[in-house]
């Protein structure tokens, strides 16, 4: 016969500490312990077991702490120089914004004075006929 579970009332997220999570992932690096054991024992699942363990590996303790991605040294200056090249590309179009701003501007205000008659309408002219 097979067994059927029926789960009755609220299921409630279980939330560790990084002390907890630590020790989680120090058992799993002692000889005779693996991850699924480890996760087995303690009902954990195991991808988050992985993920801590990939935490702990990537940026220690406080990484753990966060729950956030650490990314490596590395990585870290490739963004940073990528963020400064992109702030320089910003500031030259910025400047070229302004320069065009100003161009259009002056071609503005020398098509009106174009336009513009050269002598007022004499109005003698037209009263004498």
């Amino acid at each position: 016969m097979e067994r059927i579970e029926i789960f009755t009332g609220e299921q409630r997220r279980r939330r560790y500490t990084p002390q907890e999570k630590a020790k989680f992932v120090a058992m799993t690096m002692q000889p005779g312990y693996s991850v699924s054991l480890v996760a087995r024992q303690n009902g954990i699942t195991l991808s988050l077991l992985f993920k801590w363990k990939k935490l702990m590996q990537d940026g220690g303790m406080s990484a753990i702490q966060a729950g956030d991605e650490v990314v490596s040294a590395a990585e870290h200056k490739v963004l940073q120089k990528k963020v400064k090249q992109l702030e320089q590309l910003l500031g030259r179009k910025t400047m070229e914004t302004e320069i065009l701003k100003e161009a259009l501007e002056i071609a503005q205000s020398k098509k009106l004075i174009s336009r513009m008659p050269l002598l007022p309408p004499d109005d003698s002219l037209s009263s004498e006929s």
